[in-house]
């Protein structure tokens, strides 16, 4: 698995909601004194910080609705960790029947699996995503159960299920723009998966049809920064879109879900976008290998390390304050809310705790961080009270064991 323990599956953004309500925030998970959030017109959207998760605007989050072509994003990063692009499939008569958009694959036909994968993302290929899902699992059937596998083992989604690799409709394929974030925030960490859905154009050669594919998101041309990923529709789920952006080193993923227009989904990821770059900023709070030392009241000192690094999400216009719990917990803190950053590892005992230096106190316990942290950011270094985040961080937890442990539709396509 990837990166998994920056990922708390549902807790990440239960967190962060619950950090966000502490510091006065309003209902849509925004500081009621930033500058006026969108107001979306789609049915469900979300809009999340990509290094940490933290939702910078929500609506509906939770509510269940037909993904349309998005789910190709779930077949896409699949398919990408259970096979090597240079894998050879051969087109099924199922395949080659699929209705909606298509690159009209023949039957017979022999082709790569990164071929398929452009296919599928750039023009949306249906009998793309059914090559691809029998090609790895054999019938589309088990590798529906392979991605439901995914979304909650690997994800941590658990308000998703999806019966086919495409999106095209049925009465049991859903999801949520919470979930989608999720699924989102772990494709884009894939340098593969970055590329193929960042591509514009690119000539397509088949035995049955030579074209040059277009990317069907048009976010990569009308909005400046964008990187990704995909969009959707039917008639029965909507418009669906799936965004991702990069300004000034931060990193934006949005999600709208049941748009009554093209137009709508695309304003409303616009919209959500400007508001996120324009009122929040990111930043590193601790690089990758970094040491921090902590002491209670009564001289027990515990030591913990950044696995990876660790970046906070903060309000522009804001003094951020950075917090470390005894449980390796990580905020910002500032008079506009608190946002969860990440978590520190425990270092193995033998690592001597003289090795460190730079000490700042607060509520009675000191914090040591290394000498980095005065160089990196002039964020200032508290410790928060061993109890203060023990409800969150027992609930991130009990969610990351579980993970380990392993309506009705009007008409049969999809066009993007």
């Amino acid at each position: 698995m990837r990166q998994l323990s920056r990922r708390t599956g549902r807790a990440w953004i239960a967190m962060t909601t619950m950090f966000l309500a502490w510091g006065g925030y309003a209902s849509a998970a925004v500081p009621a004194d930033a500058s006026a959030p969108p107001s979306a017109q789609s049915e469900a959207a979300i809009l999340v910080e990509q290094h940490t998760g933290n939702v910078l605007y929500v609506k509906h989050g939770d509510e269940r609705l037909y993904p349309a072509s998005i789910t190709k994003i779930a077949t896409a990063i699949i398919a990408l960790e259970q096979s090597s692009m240079s894998d050879i499939a051969t087109v099924s008569k199922t395949a080659r029947g699929e209705e909606g958009t298509r690159v009209y694959l023949a039957e017979g036909e022999r082709v790569t699996m990164e071929k398929l994968l452009y296919g599928m993302m750039l023009n949306s290929g249906n009998d793309a995503a059914t090559a691809i899902a029998e090609q790895i699992d054999g019938t589309k059937d088990k590798f529906a159960e392979r991605m439901n596998a995914f979304m909650r083992d690997t994800i941590g989604a658990y308000d998703s299920n999806f019966v086919n690799p495409s999106g095209l409709p049925d009465p049991n394929q859903y999801t949520t723009a919470s979930d989608m974030a999720m699924l989102a925030r772990y494709a884009m960490d894939n340098e593969t998966f970055r590329q193929i859905v960042s591509t514009r154009k690119l000539p397509w050669s088949g035995l049955e049809w030579t074209s040059t594919l277009e990317n069907h998101n048009k976010m990569l041309t009308d909005y400046p920064g964008a990187t990704g990923i995909k969009n959707g529709y039917t008639i029965a789920a909507g418009n669906t879109l799936v965004g991702s952006a990069e300004r000034d080193g931060m990193s934006l993923i949005g999600v709208v879900l049941k748009a009554g227009s093209k137009n709508i989904a695309y304003a409303d990821m616009a919209a959500m976008l400007d508001y996120g770059f324009a009122n929040f900023g990111v930043r590193m709070l601790f690089a990758e290998g970094e040491r921090y030392k902590l002491q209670d009241e009564a001289g027990d000192a515990r030591e913990w390390i950044a696995d990876k690094a660790i970046w906070g999400v903060y309000p522009k216009n804001a003094s951020p304050v950075l917090k470390v719990d005894m449980s390796g917990q990580v905020v910002l803190e500032s008079e506009r809310g608190t946002f969860f950053a990440g978590e520190l590892s425990p270092v193995k005992k033998e690592v001597a705790i003289s090795a460190f230096s730079g000490q700042a106190e607060a509520e009675g316990m000191q914090a040591e961080n290394t000498a980095a942290e005065s160089s990196k950011s002039p964020i200032p270094v508290y410790a928060l009270g061993a109890g203060v985040l023990l409800a969150a961080s027992a609930a991130a937890m009990a969610r990351r064991r579980a993970r380990r442990a392993r309506y009705p539709f009007m008409r049969p396509y999809d066009r993007d």
